[in-house]
């Protein structure tokens, strides 16, 4: 069984939290090879702390420097891009944790290197890959005709979970002060490229649905297709909370999403068809022993049957990371792919524009 070296771009808190550890329990799979971050501190503890001798601060030097098969890319949004493409250039399988990026041009730019290299793109859209979320996949199609349908995301701090679970992410305030600045000025530039000229809550807005929301609005994608329109969108608390109905065919979707400081993860899609519906269940990806649910409600004759499937306890991520393994030494299509992300990018701009 061939063994992927593979470089780890960014080890902040979700690498350290889920990818690393998740790549460490598949050594039939994976071997940790090389490591980039811009905090000296973080990289030197990483390195020890998960063995790894091939440290870099910047991704050219990784990437010349080692021989790799795969990247993870979980750096910041605004470095994506460049991230992808010069794996790429490489011929080096690429797993992109979500946003891929924040513009479309960019999301062009991966597709074009992509088609000219021998190296495949996989978006990090883990829900997709959950087992209860493929079995949602089947039971939607028994529903008949959709009446209405409820995506949802209002979620609280991570470090509400993570605090209380005795789990622990390393951070130092080592960063160059010239590379927080220019991750301040791609943010403007992308931002403004991508939605235009606009006020701050609107861009607070576009942020959040690149990161939190790109999963709920990914997935309704793969469960129940393509909205023909945004009827209506508002935002408030400065872009935190989004509201909009999203138009299809013969019914709406009430999308809904906010951070707050409660101390739970409410993230579930629910779809009413006539006499069935289903209510696939997320909850914090950060502990990973709790598992994404599937719940369906039937009526048949006088009885309301309930059933709550739980396919099992395998989080999320270890299946993508299965999955991507195969996209790399099998080739196995990719399932999350960057044109499907172009999809959500232009349902982003179109909630953007209905906000307006």
């Amino acid at each position: 069984m061939k063994k992927l070296k593979v470089g780890v771009i960014g080890v902040g808190e979700v690498a350290q939290l889920i990818h690393l550890p998740i790549l460490e329990s598949m050594p039939e799979h994976y071997e940790l090879t090389a490591f980039c971050d811009i905090s000296p501190q973080l990289l030197a503890k990483m390195g020890e702390q998960h063995r790894v001798k091939r440290l870099y601060s910047t991704v050219e030097a990784m990437l010349e420097g080692t021989e790799l098969d795969a990247v993870l890319v979980l750096n910041n949004m605004e470095y994506h891009t460049e991230c992808v493409v010069a794996a790429l250039r490489r011929n080096i399988h690429v797993l992109v944790e979500k946003p891929m990026c924040i513009t479309v041009a960019e999301a062009r730019e991966i597709i074009l290197a992509r088609d000219a290299s021998d190296a495949q793109v996989m978006v990090g859209y883990m829900r997709r890959f959950a087992p209860a979320y493929l079995r949602a996949l089947d039971e939607v199609r028994t529903l008949g005709p959709i009446n209405y349908a409820r995506v949802r995301g209002i979620v609280g701090p991570n470090a509400f979970f993570t605090a209380q679970s005795g789990i622990r992410a390393y951070r130092y305030n080592d960063i160059p002060a010239a590379a927080a600045q220019d991750r301040k000025e791609r943010y403007l530039r992308l931002m403004k490229e991508a939605i235009g000229e606009a006020t701050a809550e609107e861009y607070a807005s576009y942020a959040l649905l690149l990161g939190l929301n790109s999963h709920d609005i990914s997935a309704m994608r793969e469960l129940l297709g393509v909205p023909r329109s945004i009827r209506a969108a508002a935002a408030t608390k400065g872009g935190r909370f989004k509201t909009a109905i999203l138009e299809f065919d013969d019914y709406h979707v009430l999308f809904e999403t906010g951070m707050d400081q409660q101390g739970r993860f409410d993230a579930h899609i629910e779809v009413f068809g006539e006499s069935k519906s289903i209510l696939l269940q997320y909850n914090t990806p950060y502990l990973r022993q709790l598992p994404t649910t599937l719940h369906i409600r039937e009526t048949i004759g006088e009885a309301l049957e309930e059933t709550v499937i739980r396919p099992t306890y395998k989080d999320a991520y270890t299946c993508e990371l299965e999955y991507f393994y195969q996209v790399a030494v099998n080739g196995l299509a990719p399932k999350t792919t960057p044109e499907d992300y172009i999809q959500d990018l232009e349902l982003f701009g179109m909630i953007v524009q209905a906000m307006r």
